[in-house]
């Protein structure tokens, strides 16, 4: 089985009350919901939320919603106290795929492509994080991925990394908003000790990094972006009116 989890936390710092803000003629969550409900290798998508707006919300999406503690620091933790409190539940549970509450435009396919891509590397990752190739520079808001050839995440960043002096940019690595992990390590997330590089980035994956888990990246064709900000809600509007 693989399940499909949502966090979806009511006051994000820089925009408030993002999962039910319009969007067109839906929410955010609306939109998220739809495209994942697409995926052909999910079994199960729940939202994690930590208010009874979204919960009201996810309700009128004809969609499953599961309450966590709102003093709870981050998406990750939020998706791992729904498999804590669930455990009973998922007996033969392959995968969790985290999915973004701002991830709009969500591509189905590289939903099936991720969790594809994971279940023939499960000894091999721990957790894998999709990239595409973006030349936006200059924007803290969204995480840069340095990997190797091998499809191994080396570290995560804010800034625009890694630089090249000597030959012509190339793009970065952005790492898109959805993620797959292993549900023995999910588990063990919150446990695991956030070091100086996670506070440093302000990049919650970074423990993995840290404490010795090994990360997987695969490449998508298509460059997208998620909704961190009221300018990044006006551009998705714009894109919606157009389509």
């Amino acid at each position: 089985m693989i399940i499909g989890l949502i966090p979806a936390r009511l006051n994000s710092s820089r925009l408030p009350n993002k999962p039910i803000r319009r969007l067109g003629n839906s929410t955010i969550i609306g939109h998220v919901l739809k495209k994942a409900a697409k995926s052909k290798k999910l079994d199960k998508i729940v939202v994690c939320v930590d208010s009874k707006k979204v919960a009201d919300e996810v309700s009128k999406q004809g969609h499953e919603s599961f309450m966590t503690n709102s003093n709870i620091k981050n998406g990750t933790e939020r998706i791992a106290s729904y498999l804590k409190k669930n455990n009973s539940k998922y007996k033969n549970l392959k995968l969790v795929v985290d999915i973004q509450c701002d991830e709009v435009f969500l591509n189905p396919k590289y939903l099936d492509k991720i969790i594809t891509f994971h279940l023939k590397n499960l000894n091999k990752y721990d957790v894998v994080i999709p990239h595409s190739i973006t030349n936006e520079k200059n924007n803290k808001n969204y995480v840069k991925i340095i990997s190797d050839t091998d499809n191994n995440v080396l570290y995560l960043s804010r800034s625009d990394s890694p630089v090249n002096f000597r030959s012509k940019f190339s793009g970065f690595k952005r790492h898109m908003d959805f993620i797959t992990f292993k549900p023995s390590f999910l588990k063990k997330f919150k446990n695991l000790k956030k070091r100086d590089l996670a506070n440093y980035e302000g990049v919650e994956l970074l423990r993995v990094l840290e404490n010795g888990y090994k990360i997987g990246t695969i490449k998508m064709k298509e460059d997208s972006f998620s909704i961190n900000t009221l300018q990044d809600l006006k551009k998705a509007n714009k894109i919606i009116k157009k389509r």
